[in-house]
């Protein structure tokens, strides 16, 4: 289990600057990178225990970060 955040600037290095236009100009593609982020930041407080929950809990949320990472991956690649 890894405590480290999955920023998106981390997971994406090479798309920072696609990242940042895109959330300025395509207000869907914002809205995906805020809820990535809200949920990435549960996933952390989990994570360390911050807040306790069950694993199933852990999980659920960390397949919302993966599904909003792949929705982000494929914005960004639609760009390419």
């Amino acid at each position: 289990m890894s405590h480290t955040p999955h920023e998106l600037h981390e997971e994406f290095p090479q798309d920072a600057d696609r990242i940042h236009a895109l959330k300025t100009t395509d207000n869907h593609f914002a809205k995906l990178v805020e809820g990535y982020h809200e949920v990435n930041r549960a996933v952390h407080r989990m994570e360390t225990n911050i807040e306790a929950v069950a694993d199933a809990v852990l999980e659920d949320f960390k397949k919302q970060r993966l599904d909003l990472k792949d929705k982000i991956a494929s914005a960004l690649a639609k760009l390419a």
